[in-house]
């Protein structure tokens, strides 16, 4: 194995030099565990920790260390290693914090297309799969959507369920799958790239490590069956953990989520919703809220049947909770700042007293 294989390109090589890392090693984070990383180079795989500095001087999330992540370190002992730097990210997969309104919960980072996985029997949602669009186009992550357990309905189901899903996602491959019976799995794996990486995304018990363990071969991630009384499989992978398998192909596998929190995705949201911003456009007011204008080309075009109701009703839930992040990330900015300034303003007035 090479650097190469695990996604190592020319841009971080020039990084490396630029910055006068090359003391140091270069290798990929492959799992997180609290303040303690596994990273892999094309010979070996460390326990790794932060340096006191990059711990102490990291203000957000962002300055620390995520699944996918490129980084410089050096070894101390056997297999022991410190982390000095993280290399710049091509990509960052992020959601909101559940139950923490204004905190993110990085994903996975330097991934090249999100494999979005979702049954065809109960946990199929448009509405959700929507948001794992927007997640992956915010991040300019490009998304594929694999569709799981087709041989749990009938096939003029199967057809009916694509058909309905084509009406509202355009420009994305769909992609059918069977694990029992390995239908759709050389489609698949016809899709797939060496070198690059691809992000798991899905529900629990959707098959995601399955179809990982068919990919490669092995047994490579836990797997339940399906449980009879809820007609779904059961929750197992625990952990984020990248996996290079023999084909060369990087893989990113990921616990369930039950929740998708939206994070700053306006980005992510023109793309998801292209239809939607083609039309406000053609609005008459520039201020147009789309609820309730005469002359709202996207009011006309829901009126005239141009428009997917559903789709609308999503885009507005998600946009309104997209709005909600970040004016409650804006204020929490503004009041960091204003306790910063009362500590700054405390030492210095301590400091005036002494004389």
């Amino acid at each position: 194995m090479t650097l190469e294989d695990l996604g190592y390109n020319q841009t971080l090589a020039t990084f490396r030099t630029q910055q006068n890392l090359d003391t140091f090693d270069v290798g990929r984070v492959i799992l997180e565990h609290k303040d303690r990383y596994v990273v892999k180079t094309n010979t070996t795989e460390f326990d790794a920790e932060l340096i006191g500095n990059l711990r102490f001087t990291a203000e957000t999330r962002y300055d620390l260390p995520a699944v996918g992540d490129w980084v410089a370190f050096s070894e101390y002992d056997e297999n022991k290693a410190l982390i000095h730097a993280i290399y710049p990210r091509q990509s960052i997969i992020e959601r909101q914090a559940v139950g923490k309104a204004t905190q993110i919960q990085i994903i996975a980072t330097n991934v090249d297309y999100g494999l979005i996985v979702q049954s065809v029997n109960r946990d199929f949602n448009i509405n959700r799969l929507e948001r794992y669009l927007t997640i992956c186009n915010t991040s300019k992550v490009a998304p594929i959507i694999v569709l799981s357990k087709i041989d749990l309905i009938e096939k003029d189901a199967l057809k009916e369920l694509i058909d309905n899903l084509k009406l509202r996602v355009k420009g994305v491959p769909i992609l059918t799958i069977s694990n029992p019976s390995n239908i759709g799995l050389d489609t698949i794996k016809d899709l797939l790239i060496k070198g690059k990486t691809y992000c798991l995304l899905g529900s629990s018990g959707v098959g995601k490590s399955t179809i990982l363990n068919k990919l490669s071969g092995k047994e490579l991630m836990d797997t339940a069956a399906i449980s009879e009384g809820i007609d779904r499989g059961k929750h197992v992978t625990t952990h984020r953990e990248l996996i290079v398998l023999d084909t060369g192909t990087i893989f990113i596998d990921n616990p369930g989520m039950r929740e998708i929190g939206l994070t700053n995705t306006s980005a992510g949201l023109e793309i998801t919703f292209d239809k939607i911003f083609e039309l406000s456009q053609n609005c008459k007011f520039n201020d147009c809220t789309h609820t309730s204008e005469k002359g709202c080309a996207i009011l006309n075009a829901l009126e005239n049947g141009e428009m997917d109701s559903d789709a609308y009703a999503n885009f507005q839930k998600m946009e309104k909770e997209r709005s909600f992040f970040e004016s409650s990330a804006e204020d929490k900015r503004k009041k960091d700042k204003n306790f910063g300034k009362l500590i700054k303003n405390m030492k210095k007035q301590r400091k005036n007293n002494k004389y």
